[in-house]
C-alpha cells in the first residue's frame, strides 16, 4: 500500500510539473493570458482519465498535456486550442458529451473537440491506407476550424514520440500513416519544424536500420560540419557588419529522411550528398519600409555573391516570386 502511495505521489509531481511546463510556455506566448480556462480544462481532463494509463505505464493525463505543450510551443495556439488539446480525448474514452464539454468551457471549444472526436473516429479508421489521398483533401477542406486539424497534428506529433510502447506491426502502420497523411498535411499548413519531426519519426520505425546508419554518419561529421559554418560564414559576417545590418546566421543540417529520400530518388549514396549542411540568414526587417526590406535582401544576395560563385540554375529568387 505505501508503495502504491509513493508512485501515486511520484505521478502528482510529474502530472503536476508538466501541467506548470504549459502554463509557463503560454505566459510567455504573445497571446492573451487567459490562464483560469486552461487550469479548469487540466483539471477537468485529470479527472475524467483518473486511473487510466498508457502503454508506457504513465497516467494518461500526460498525453493531453503533451498534446496541449506541442499546440502551443511548435505550432502557436492560444487558450481555446490548448483547451481542445487537453480535452481531446474526453469525449471518445469516457461518459462525458460534447454538450458536457459545450455547458463547461463554451460552444467553440465544444466544436473543436466534437470535430477531433469525428477525425478520430472516422477519418483515421481502418480504411484509411485505401484512401489516404481522399482523406488529406478532406481534411484540408472538412473543418470549421483549423484548430481541429492543428490538435490534431498535435496528438500524432506525441503518439509518433511515444510510438515505442505499442507493437512493431502497430509502428509500421503508424509511421506509414503518418509519412503519407499527416507529415503533407502539416507541410501544407507551413509547420514545417513539425512536418520534419513526422517524417523522421516515420523513417525511423519503417527502416529503422538506415535511419540509425544515417544518424550515425551525421553525428561523425558534426565537428567537421561546424568548422565549415565558421569558415564560410566568417567573411559574410564580416560584409554583413561593415554595412550595419542587425541579423543572425544560423546552420540546419539535411534531416536523415530528406537525406535518404535524395539518395533514392537519384540513386547516390550518402557521399554524393552535397547539400547536407544549410546556411539561413535572418535579418532584421522594416515592416513599415517593404521597399528597403526588399534593398536589403539584393544587398545580403549582392554580398554573399561578391564572395562565393553564384550558380544560376541552382538560385531561386524568393523576393521577386514569394
Amino acid at each position: 500500500m505505501e508503495e502504491l502511495t509513493t508512485r501515486e505521489q511520484e505521478d502528482e509531481r510529474m502530472v503536476n510539473e508538466a501541467f506548470e511546463h504549459l502554463i509557463d510556455t503560454y505566459l510567455h506566448s504573445h497571446h492573451r493570458k487567459h490562464v483560469e480556462i486552461i487550469r479548469k480544462a487540466f483539471n477537468f481532463a485529470k479527472q475524467a482519465h483518473k486511473g487510466v494509463r498508457r502503454l508506457s505505464g504513465e497516467p494518461y493525463i500526460m498525453h493531453p498535456i503533451a498534446v496541449a505543450q506541442i499546440a502551443c510551443e511548435n505550432i502557436g495556439l492560444g487558450s481555446t486550442g490548448i483547451c481542445s488539446a487537453l480535452l481531446h480525448d474526453v469525449v471518445e474514452d469516457t461518459d462525458y458529451t460534447v454538450e458536457d464539454i459545450s455547458n463547461l468551457f463554451g460552444p467553440k471549444i465544444a466544436q473543436i473537440v466534437d470535430g477531433l472526436t469525428k477525425i478520430s473516429g472516422g477519418i483515421f479508421g481502418n480504411q484509411a491506407s485505401a484512401q489516404a489521398e481522399s482523406f488529406k483533401k478532406l481534411l484540408l477542406t472538412m473543418s470549421d476550424d483549423i484548430r481541429v486539424i492543428l490538435v490534431k497534428i498535435s496528438d500524432r506529433l506525441h503518439n509518433m514520440r511515444t510510438l515505442g510502447s505499442q507493437l512493431p506491426n502497430k509502428q509500421y502502420k503508424i509511421a506509414g500513416e503518418t509519412l503519407y497523411i499527416y507529415a503533407p498535411i502539416a507541410h501544407r499548413l507551413g509547420l514545417n519544424k513539425v512536418k520534419e519531426e513526422l517524417e523522421d519519426l516515420s523513417f525511423r520505425y519503417e527502416h529503422p536500420e538506415e535511419y540509425e546508419n544515417l544518424k550515425n554518419k551525421l553525428r561523425e561529421m558534426q565537428g567537421s560540419l561546424q568548422d565549415i559554418f565558421d569558415q564560410f560564414t566568417q567573411p559574410i559576417r564580416e560584409r554583413l557588419d561593415s554595412v550595419g545590418l542587425k541579423y543572425e546566421i544560423k546552420a540546419r543540417i539535411k534531416s536523415p529522411y530528406s537525406i535518404w529520400t535524395k539518395m533514392q530518388v537519384k540513386h547516390i549514396p550518402f557521399e554524393e550528398i552535397y547539400d547536407l549542411y544549410a546556411v539561413r540568414i535572418i535579418f532584421e526587417g522594416t515592416p513599415d519600409a517593404p521597399e528597403r526590406e526588399r534593398q536589403n535582401a539584393y544587398l545580403i544576395f549582392a554580398i554573399i555573391t561578391s564572395l562565393y560563385k553564384f550558380q544560376p540554375g541552382r538560385t531561386r529568387d524568393w523576393i521577386r516570386q514569394p
